[in-house]
Parts: structure tokens; C-alpha cells; sequence
């Protein structure tokens, strides 16, 4: 069975049409968050460790799609305006953004649905677009690099069985996220215990 696996997975990484697909991937994330585009990069990172494919092509197609696909997130906010306003998410975000400014946006794409919320509510409070593009770039290059090499490296561990480098890939990547969550739990605990007059904006997704 796992060999089988394998071997699919090879040929959908020596493909062509990988990277037009994690381009698609990534670019969907930004405003479908269900999208599987991280375990998408962690993947081909892991298999980029064999030569195929090219670790910076897989980077560099998944940072743009990123940034196109937060780009049509913020378009959306733009437009849902007030009404989005409303929603739990896009309150947590909208407190975020008052307190950390344009820095929210690169922190809020390692949360989950965090990414969304906040390019959405940038969107609806017409944030500057010139430096959502900005923040938006050092947040989807990044990931792009995080997601790609956090592969790349678990490939690496287990080069000859790239089945257990793709669990340990996708391992790190979830302990990184529970590490995040934790902090923020932590911060909320902080921040209610010494002004709860806070809570309201502090509330989480």
C-alpha cells in the first residue's frame, strides 16, 4: 500500500503541471481556507529533496499564489464591507489590526483561518492597498519558505523513505501551529486577567 502511495506521489511530482497546481492551491487558500496548500508545499518540499521538483520553483509558485490569492480576499472585503464587519472572525481581526497595524497580516497566516479573516476585514476597513501589498508580500514569502522548507528538511531526515519525511513535515507544521494557538491562549488569559474592559476586542476566532 505504501509503496503504491509512493509512487503516485512521485509522478505527481515529477509532473509539469505541479507547479501551476500549487500556484492554484496556494492562491485558493487565501480566500477558501479549506484548501489543502500548505500540506500541498510540505509535500513537494519533501520530494524536492530527490532533485524533482525544484525546491525554489515550489517556493517561489506558492509565495505569488499567496499573495494573488489574499489580494482577491482583500478585494472581497472590500466589497462585503460593513456586513463582514459583523462576524466573529473579523472582530478578533479587526482588534488585531488596531493594535499591530499592517504586522497582524504576516502573523495571521500561520493561524488557521486567521489569513482570511484578517485580509477580509483590511479589505472592509480599506487598508491602504500599497501597504497591504507590502505586509502581504513578507507574509506569503515567508510561508512560501516556511512551508517549503520545513518540507525539504523532514525529506532530508528520512531521504530514503519519503513517506516518514512527509509525516515528520506535516508534523512540525502542526506542532508549529499548536505552539502559535497556545501563545495566543496564553496572551488572551494575560490580557483578561489585567484589563478585562479588553475582552470584547480580544475575542478570538
Amino acid at each position: 500500500m505504501s509503496h503504491t502511495v509512493l509512487e503516485f506521489l512521485q509522478q505527481v511530482m515529477s509532473s509539469p503541471w505541479l507547479y501551476l497546481a500549487l500556484f492554484a492551491l496556494s492562491l485558493l487558500d487565501g480566500f477558501f481556507p479549506i484548501v489543502p496548500a500548505e500540506t500541498s508545499v510540505i509535500t513537494a518540499g519533501v520530494f524536492a529533496v530527490t532533485g524533482e521538483p525544484n525546491l525554489a520553483l515550489v517556493i517561489l509558485v506558492a509565495a505569488i499564489g499567496a499573495f494573488t490569492g489574499d489580494h482577491i480576499s482583500y478585494l472581497l472585503g472590500r466589497k462585503g464591507g460593513r456586513r463582514l464587519r459583523k462576524r466573529r472572525a473579523m472582530v478578533w481581526a479587526h482588534g488585531a489590526l488596531a493594535e499591530r497595524g499592517g504586522l497582524v497580516l504576516v502573523v495571521a497566516r500561520y493561524i488557521p483561518g486567521g489569513r482570511t479573516a484578517t485580509t477580509l476585514t483590511m479589505g472592509a476597513v480599506r487598508y491602504p492597498r500599497r501597504s497591504f501589498a507590502f505586509y502581504d508580500a513578507i507574509a506569503a514569502i515567508s510561508w512560501g519558505l516556511y512551508s517549503g522548507l520545513i518540507g525539504f528538511f523532514g525529506g532530508m531526515a528520512f531521504e530514503r523513505d519519503p513517506l516518514k519525511g512527509l509525516l515528520l513535515g506535516l508534523g512540525l507544521a502542526v506542532g508549529v501551529t499548536a505552539v502559535v494557538e497556545a501563545v495566543r491562549w496564553l496572551r488572551r488569559r494575560s490580557a483578561i486577567g489585567v484589563s478585562p474592559a479588553r475582552l470584547p476586542s480580544d475575542t478570538s476566532v
